[in-house]
């Protein structure tokens, strides 16, 4: 019989050693340095540690060769540098770098408006200035740019509609500390955006307080009703930076924001909210405006952008003009209101071949959705007596999630126990049951339309 053999660690070849090494994150590969020589020795084979810098810190052969470094002291470098936000920056670098690569084409002097990163100190000494802790994905993103200088047009979105114009700035981390809230219904809020035009800002909720969640991003929305100034509403943005972050950038560089004269506007288009009659094409996007909506009384405001385009296939003779508009609207009551006008804002395009006709307007309700759907009739150009619609697609508005004023939340569910324990004193088993007694409990929904313009 042969003899048995010990398997051992220093008789086996590097290879297959170093293909299963592969299969492992840096965390193991340091672990298993530490077991053997045998193993610290193939843990720090070079090759081992390119996927380790692609992955976390996204760098490329250029960079290497750039900075003459093998890949285990690059990625040691940058480890001892961003470390701690090792499970962000690979997500928040590649969303950088993938809105100022799609800006450089197609609104250059928004990059020229970005400023470099901080340092770590910097973001400490902020802390210390607020006397709170910045979310980690939000401190990493500022690492590698600090917002942007305040300028217009600005980096998160613009809107124009008729007098009313809007473009928020992305706040550097000075700007922001100075806009730290300690006021009552605003506690330890951090601005994130800012608009000159309008005063509006994004706020960062850094702790859960006053009814908000921690890493919380919101626009705040005083309760127009409520004699408290801390009783303030909010629609909600997003849940963390990263992800508000990384789906605003996601919405701009696969072009669902249009850029229209070198800014971002922030519609949203749904691809499949297109209507084809005939040679005549419409698509519609919409945005929600929060600056001019209010949760309480219940006003939402949007605004929709209107594309009409005739095939350039189209025949000569087939041009037209438009003469009249017609919408039918259905609120989330299902109450339906139909409008009638002559033309669109004002105007009664041509069209011919080829040719475009944008524009927008706006729109107010006083549910949480509704929807639109209409037609516009034409005539065509060479026989004025030949009349025809043109449908305009069904398109959704749908207010975003927001959440009411702790203050009034608390005063009405004061005013409603209040009232319960009136109802109990002053009741006996053998009452009539009155539903007007209800007193507060009865709150009325509000009712009829906000004001229109369509």
């Amino acid at each position: 019989m042969a003899a048995s053999m010990e398997l051992s660690l220093e008789v086996l070849p590097s290879d297959p050693l170093l293909l299963i090494l592969s299969f492992l994150d840096f965390r193991d590969l340091i672990s298993c340095s530490n077991v053997s020589r045998r193993l610290h020795a193939l843990s720090n084979h070079n090759p081992l540690w390119k996927p380790q810098c692609q992955k976390y810190w996204l760098l490329t052969e250029s960079d290497k060769v750039q900075r003459n470094q093998s890949w285990k002291d690059l990625f040691k470098e940058f480890y001892l540098d961003l470390g701690r936000y090792i499970d962000h920056y690979a997500t928040l670098k590649k969303a950088w770098d993938d809105l100022k690569r799609y800006l450089e084409q197609k609104s250059p002097r928004m990059i020229v408006s970005l400023k470099e990163g901080v340092k770590e100190e910097e973001l400490d000494a902020v802390e210390a200035q607020i006397g709170c802790k910045l979310p980690t994905d939000y401190r990493c993103s500022f690492r590698i740019h600090n917002g942007q200088k305040l300028v217009v047009p600005g980096l998160m979105g613009s809107m124009a509609l008729s007098n009313h114009y809007r473009s928020e700035d992305l706040l550097d981390i000075e700007t922001a500390a100075g806009g730290f809230q300690h006021r009552k219904g605003m506690s330890k809020c951090l601005p994130l955006t800012f608009c000159f035009h309008t005063g509006l800002s994004q706020y960062l909720a850094l702790e859960s307080v006053e009814g908000r969640h921690r890493d919380e991003i919101f626009y705040h929305c005083p309760d127009q009703m409520a004699q408290d100034p801390s009783a303030i509403d909010m629609f909600i943005t997003g849940s963390s930076f990263t992800e508000w972050f990384t789906s605003y950038v996601h919405n701009v560089v696969t072009g669902e924001f249009p850029i229209i004269r070198d800014q971002i506007f922030r519609y949203v288009h749904d691809k499949a909210c297109v209507a084809t009659t005939g040679d005549i094409k419409v698509s519609v996007s919409t945005s929600f405006l929060p600056e001019l909506s209010s949760v309480h009384p219940p006003h939402f405001f949007f605004t929709y952008r209107i594309r009409i385009e005739m095939s350039r296939d189209a025949l000569p003779e087939n041009a037209c003009q438009l003469d009249t508009r017609y919408w039918k609207i259905t609120n989330a009551n299902g109450n339906v209101e139909e409008v009638r006008g002559p033309g669109v804002v004002g105007e009664f395009p041509v069209m011919t071949p080829g040719k475009v006709h944008e524009y927008a307007s706006c729109t107010t309700f006083s549910t949480t959705s509704e929807y639109m759907e209409g037609h516009y009739t034409f005539h065509r150009l060479k026989n004025k007596e030949e009349v025809f619609n043109v449908a305009i697609p069904r398109f959704h508005m749908v207010c975003p999630p927001f959440r009411k004023s702790v203050v009034r939340m608390q005063g009405l569910a004061s005013e409603a126990s209040s009232a319960l324990c009136n109802e109990e004193d002053h009741s006996s088993d053998t009452e009539d049951y009155d539903e007007s007694d209800r007193g507060v409990l009865n709150i009325p929904t509000p009712s009829g339309r906000c004001p229109r313009h369509i």
